[in-house]
């Protein structure tokens, strides 16, 4: 072997065993700049007479090829995941549940979604079967993300029998909005517009969303009615976030009279979960996609706010 050769090929290794320290790389520089035929025995194939010539470009090229790509690969790893996640987790479906059966055989069916342990919301689409709108807001929210720190339950109608039959009353012709058990009274007969039933929460409708709402205690709960479009005004915390509601709504608050107010479901869960608020949002006579889409964004705007 020409001694000038060995000199060269000497100290290519050492350069690379100095920049990288790694058998692999020391190997990988032997086999591309094989100056002589002293490199056969590093690639197992036979020495040959066109190695030579390569001797001047191997130091400059073959060194910076085998470090570069790792510097490369490893930031585009560690930023591809971490926000993608979060809607999807946030926008699930946690939980699907029947909350019972109506007096019609048809089931009640709660879905649960949002951040399990946080400030929990309940929404009711209809509860007259006759005023449909409230189940196309239901229909919505079920589209749309959940901020974090909001646990919402929505119902999209605790009266099936009536929402199938567009009539007021379930298969038992009671008014279901006067059947719950806070400040109940006799009313009317079956059939009747505001027919109480036979008792408080005599009707399985009544019972099922009694022990859904006392089971799960939520912090707000908002239902539904047509269609004399309006909110009524409360006071205190309940009033301020109707009145917030309200404002992201355009709707009026203006009192809600002309009926006879016993065993009314908002009042009852007012009772039931002070210092919690709940009540209804009266709609208007037909609600429009957009409306939808405003009423939908509204129930998740002051679900999320802290009130």
């Amino acid at each position: 072997m020409n001694r000038s050769v060995v000199v060269v090929v000497a100290a290519v290794l050492a350069l690379a065993g100095c920049a990288s320290g790694e058998r692999a790389e020391s190997t990988v520089i032997a086999t591309t700049m094989s100056p002589t035929t002293s490199a056969a025995p590093a690639t197992t194939a036979g020495p040959t007479t066109t190695v030579a010539p390569a001797t001047t470009t191997v130091p400059t090229t073959t060194v910076p090829t085998t470090t570069t790509p790792p510097a490369t690969t490893v930031p585009a790893t560690t930023t591809v995941p971490p926000t993608t996640v979060v809607p999807i987790a946030v926008s699930a479906v946690l939980e699907q549940r029947t909350l019972g059966t109506s007096a019609g055989g048809l089931p009640i069916d709660a879905v649960r979604r949002g951040t399990p342990g946080g400030r929990v919301v309940l929404v009711i689409g209809v509860i007259h079967g006759d005023e449909p709108a409230g189940a196309a807001i239901v229909d919505r929210l079920a589209q749309l993300d959940v901020a974090a720190g909001v646990d919402l339950w929505t119902v999209r109608a605790m009266n099936p029998d009536g929402l199938a039959a567009n009539d007021r009353h379930n298969a038992n012709q009671v008014d279901l909005n006067r059947n719950f058990p806070y400040e109940w009274g006799p009313i009317g007969q079956p059939g009747e517009g505001q027919y109480a039933g036979t008792g408080p929460a005599s009707e399985p409708e009544t019972q099922a969303m009694v022990a859904f709402i006392s089971e799960i205690r939520p912090d707000l709960v908002i239902w539904y009615h047509q269609d004399l479009y309006r909110i009524n005004p409360g006071t205190g915390r309940n009033g301020a976030i109707r009145a917030r509601y309200a404002e992201l709504t355009g709707l009026p608050l203006v009192d809600i009279t002309g009926g006879t107010y016993t065993g009314v479901a908002a009042t009852w869960a007012r009772h039931e979960l002070d210092p919690g608020v709940a009540f209804i949002v009266e709609l208007g006579p037909t609600l429009s996609v957009d409306e939808a889409d405003l009423h939908a964004s509204a129930v998740l705007t002051v679900a999320a706010e802290d009130n």
